[in-house]
């Protein structure tokens, strides 16, 4: 196989990866927000404190079985968007699955009706997932065809028409089949291995998850996950969820030992979110990524706490976000506690034992912090970091800076120094310079999840640099006809070791231009 085949085969998988992503991403905050609903309720019906009989659990049920009954159309709605289709019809096609004339005879017993002479096999198609994505792909194909070929005026109606005409059938004759054959088929795979050893599948994916959301993998696993609970509990994120308390515990400790109030509220600012929501970006990004030694501790603590969640056979039976409020969601919830809680003491312990500060970490080496010059690393117009469309940037979460709107898809070194962080996704990098600043250059918002596509990286961790030396390219057309905001933030992540940081009031800067001022 010839490279222009490799990479044409790592580009569609990208595409579909990044689809995937991209139409959860949405949809994301309401399924967990629904899933602690509906873990609540059972809760509060096991306790006897609310009937499943009474009116209120009958209306507070129908708000959080809403979004995973209807899934097909909320799915239906952003997988269209993602892949430039009308988000209207790809809803339409997904609601088609489950109007009343479909559900009344699956209900009723009818397996099969006839549709031009062909037998359409009826099944119950709520909270499913791969049929509307191999739909919405083939709408995509249609509309595109669509637009070339039927006159534009009459578009707004003729191409709607044609596509609930031709793809509701398809749907329903091969795209829904082989869709639901598909997740089951799936679902038993993962149940196969965890019933042969969920100790051991436990382990790699408690280990992993870590670096899986890092690399905004985790997206491809979560419709897995969803998908499983169509037809049963879900073992997967199960298996995971240590993994997020044992980033949690690092967090915590982190707080605890740690004496600069900087750094001090950056880790509680992770703690909170990921305790309540199950959600960890600040943690990884602000802290395992500054302590490199730290996520050592996660992937053993989350691999081992993901080991007992396996061996035990700890399931999700609602969708959530592995948090403490999420906990009623897994069962059986005594041994999701062993699980969990033994992730978060490894977590917890491990800083205090060992340390958290690596051979890497600028901090570790006690350098003398000195006052320099950062130059701008791209070519381009400078904003605040407040305007940043990612909140962990706008709110100086990771540290002060500037963002840059490149002009020219190149980034080259700010200072003399050495490529101390180079995230598997080429997206972005971060240099430690001579004089002690530690640069974070974050090229795009949300670029993590194209997977490397359109960047070329011509360094690698721990090479020394030069001011002005090339580190990587990106192709600034590309990304942003796939959907991405461009604007790169530049930040010193070490910025409670400055006085102050004074950035360039120039409207434009280039690869050769003072962009900030770091100050004792």
């Amino acid at each position: 196989m010839s490279q222009n085949e490799v990479e044409k085969k790592e580009s569609k998988l990208s595409k579909v990866l990044e689809v995937i992503s991209g139409s959860f991403a949405p949809i994301i905050g309401v399924l967990a927000g629904a899933g602690l609903l509906k873990a609540a309720l059972s809760v509060l019906s096991q306790l006897g404190w609310l009937s499943s009989e009474s009116g209120t659990y009958i209306v507070l049920s129908a708000a959080g079985n809403s979004i995973f009954y209807f899934l097909p159309v909320f799915l239906g709605i952003t997988i269209a968007i993602k892949l430039g289709g009308n988000g209207y019809v790809g809803g339409a096609i997904g609601a088609a699955l489950l109007t009343p004339e479909i559900i009344n005879l699956v209900d009723a017993g009818v397996e099969t009706v006839n549709f031009l002479g062909l037998p359409v096999n009826l099944a119950d198609y709520s909270s499913t997932v791969f049929p509307i994505f191999i739909a919405m792909f083939v709408y995509a194909a249609l509309e595109k065809f669509l637009k070339k070929i039927i006159y534009k005026d009459i578009q707004m109606f003729i191409n709607p028409l044609i596509s609930l005409v031709i793809l509701v059938p398809l749907t329903m004759l091969i795209f829904g089949p082989f869709g639901n054959l598909v997740g089951e088929g799936l679902g038993s795979i993962i149940t196969f291995l965890s019933d042969k050893s969920g100790l051991l599948a436990g382990a790699v994916l408690g280990g992993t998850w870590t670096f899986l959301t890092i690399a905004g993998l985790h997206w491809t696993i979560i419709p897995l996950a969803i998908a499983n609970l169509a037809n049963g509990p879900d073992p997967i994120i199960g298996m995971a969820a240590p993994a997020v308390f044992a980033q949690i515990a690092v967090a915590i400790a982190i707080f605890i030992k740690i004496k600069d109030n900087e750094l001090k509220s950056l880790a509680a600012s992770g703690i909170l979110p990921g305790s309540l929501a199950g959600t960890t970006e600040a943690i990884y990004y602000g802290i395992l990524l500054r302590f490199r030694k730290t996520i050592i501790y996660v992937v053993i603590a989350g691999a081992v706490g993901g080991a007992i969640n396996g061996a035990f056979g700890v399931v999700m039976n609602d969708f959530v976000l592995p948090s403490v409020l999420s906990i009623p969601a897994f069962s059986p919830i005594s041994q999701h506690l062993v699980g969990i809680g033994v992730a978060f003491v490894l977590g917890l312990i491990f800083p205090f034992i060992l340390g958290y500060q690596g051979k890497n970490d600028v901090t570790a080496h006690l350098k003398v912090i000195k006052p320099e010059t950062i130059t701008s690393p791209l070519k381009g117009n400078v904003i605040p970091l407040t305007e940043v469309n990612e909140q962990l940037f706008a709110t100086n979460t990771v540290g002060e800076g500037a963002a840059i709107q490149p002009i020219e898809g190149k980034v080259y070194a700010p200072a003399d120094g050495e490529v101390t962080t180079l995230f598997p996704t080429q997206h972005a990098i971060g240099i430690t310079s001579n004089n002690g600043a530690e640069i974070l250059i974050y090229v795009g918002i949300d670029t993590v999840k194209l997977n490397g596509q359109y960047f070329n990286v011509h360094v690698k961790q721990g090479d020394q640099v030069e001011k002005g030396n090339l580190l990587l390219e990106f192709d600034i057309k590309n990304i942003e006809k796939a959907g991405y905001d461009i604007t790169t933030p530049v930040v010193i992540t070490n910025t409670e070791e400055y006085t102050n940081i004074d950035v360039t009031k120039e409207a434009s800067v280039s690869s050769e231009s003072s962009l900030m001022k770091l100050n004792l």
